[in-house]
């Protein structure tokens, strides 16, 4: 009777969905951001195997988003989807986001050039209000706070930017780093206040705003010079059981 009930219930969602289909994006864009912030923070942790309903669980969600979000996060390398047992939260492997940086650095290069010539006058006013918004707070803003604004930094630049394809590829690499950041500054001893952060991203930001191409191309190379330095301190210094927590701990008497 259960498993009917489910079947029902999720033959009404999809009814529903289908019926609506901004609808439908906006619940499946919402789980998955629901999602991808659990990975971001760790809660769900680098490694971890789960089912489909363990996600639900977890995110609240119901079936049909979770599922579709699943497909866009395994689609951007953030889980891998084994047929029949669920999905594995992808492991982080410090030696390829290394490798992806230098990806990254050049087409954010080509993003901000973009963007600081593209912004609408609505855009650089957002951006200049989260950029004073940042200096305002500056180190005391807590990690928790400052990776959804990042992530809002992010959107509102690939949007000022105008290319489709930029933003499909470079969101899932905001993604990655995004987790990188959050590790650094949430599991490394020393590393919690986001001053110098905060100021980079701030940076961008206002040069953007300002339609300084050459400085936001020299603000970016700036704060991508941050993250590579973030990449260099965890390989030094973090546990590897916080990057694959499928590894089997280190228990020393």
């Amino acid at each position: 009777m259960k498993k009917k009930r489910g079947a029902m219930q999720g033959n009404q969602e999809g009814r529903a969905m289908g019926q609506d289909g901004g609808g439908r994006r906006m619940l499946v864009d919402a789980a998955h951001d629901r999602l991808e912030g659990l990975i971001v923070d760790g809660t769900l942790a680098p490694g971890r195997f789960l089912s489909i309903q363990d996600l639900q669980t977890i995110s609240g969600l119901s079936r049909t988003p979770a599922h579709q979000a699943v497909m866009r996060l395994a689609h951007d390398t953030l889980m891998t989807i084994h047929p029949r047992q669920g999905v594995r939260i992808a492991p982080i492997d410090l030696m390829r986001e290394t490798l992806l940086l230098e990806l990254r650095a050049d087409m954010e290069r080509f993003l901000v050039r973009l963007a600081a010539d593209r912004a609408s006058p609505a855009q650089r006013r957002q951006m200049r209000q989260i950029a004073m918004a940042l200096r305002n707070k500056g180190g005391a803003m807590p990690i928790e706070i400052f990776n959804p604004l990042d992530l809002r930094i992010d959107r509102l630049i690939l949007a000022a930017g105008g290319e489709p394809f930029l933003e499909n590829t470079l969101r899932p690499l905001h993604t990655l780093f995004r987790r990188i950041g959050w590790l650094h500054h949430a599991h490394i001893e020393g590393r919690g206040d986001l001053s110098e952060t905060v100021a980079l991203h701030a940076g961008v930001l206002e040069a953007i705003a300002a339609r300084d191409e050459t400085e936001a191309v020299a603000a970016s190379d700036r704060l991508i010079g941050y993250v590579r330095q973030m990449l260099e301190t965890l390989a030094a210094r973090i546990d590897p059981v916080l990057l694959d927590s499928s590894l089997e701990p280190l228990d020393l008497p």
